[in-house]
């Protein structure tokens, strides 16, 4: 059995108003699971479908201290629209930010919450991704990763060098989840990280064994009240293995 990337989980101050700003960046519609929890996905999508990785906002007290390891950036299909954009993305609240990314052809940028994000300028590889162009994981290893991840996940490697790995659904649809070398580590939880969920007929615990035998660690959280299994990756990062579906 394998899994596949179905969202990522953001935690928020104002989990309403920050998926109200992601929902009208991204063209997206809102719904929710109950109060502290806002769900984003495209307008008519049936979920889950590898078209779309949707997002969960989850409501959480503890202040942003650190760069997040996770961040999302975000596609264009010219130079105008790239500044139409960034200017769009100002005027419902995100600010650019410096990362120390020096003098680059894309923009990052920082949501209201202060989650960092990138607007790419035009790139045909992710001509037809949607709004979200990658996944982007920060990580010291990106081949440790994209071995860990290809065969936690049916997704196809598409590339690996020592400094980046890239990834997508099997099915050539939607983002791609991508691991760029960088040179800090880990600090603390992550504030975003990445939901998986197997496919239906698939039993979670032998799932979650079967990650673990991967190199998938228990990051000691007390997972007493939850239905999904918390799990880490090789280099610590917290995700969720969902129920099947």
């Amino acid at each position: 059995m394998a899994t596949r990337l179905v969202q990522i989980n953001m935690k928020a101050h104002d989990d309403a108003a920050l998926g109200r700003f992601w929902a009208e960046a991204l063209g997206w519609g809102i719904d929710s699971e109950g109060p502290g929890v806002t769900n984003l996905e495209p307008v008519g999508f049936t979920y889950p479908d590898p078209a779309a990785v949707c997002i969960d906002l989850i409501a959480r007290p503890e202040p942003k201290t650190v760069k997040n390891r996770v961040h999302l950036d975000l596609a264009t299909t010219s130079t105008a629209h790239q500044e139409e954009l960034v200017a769009r993305l100002k005027s419902l609240g995100a600010t650019p930010v410096d990362v120390g990314q020096g003098d680059v052809p894309w923009t990052v940028m920082a949501d209201p919450e202060g989650n960092e994000f990138c607007v790419l300028e035009p790139r045909q590889v992710y001509r037809d991704t949607g709004p979200i162009a990658a996944v982007v994981v920060d990580c010291t290893d990106p081949r440790e990763m994209a071995r860990f991840w290809g065969e936690a996940m049916d997704w196809t490697l598409h590339e690996v060098t020592d400094d980046s790995a890239t990834m997508r659904s099997a099915k050539g649809v939607g983002p791609y989840l991508e691991f760029l070398r960088t040179p800090d580590t880990k600090s603390g939880w992550n504030r975003v990280h990445l939901d998986v969920r197997p496919y239906p007929g698939a039993d979670p615990a032998a799932e979650a064994d079967r990650l673990r035998s991967l190199g998938a660690t228990d990051p000691g959280i007390d997972q007493s009240t939850i239905h999904w299994t918390i799990l880490a990756d090789p280099e610590g990062n917290e995700f969720c293995l969902l129920t099947p579906a």
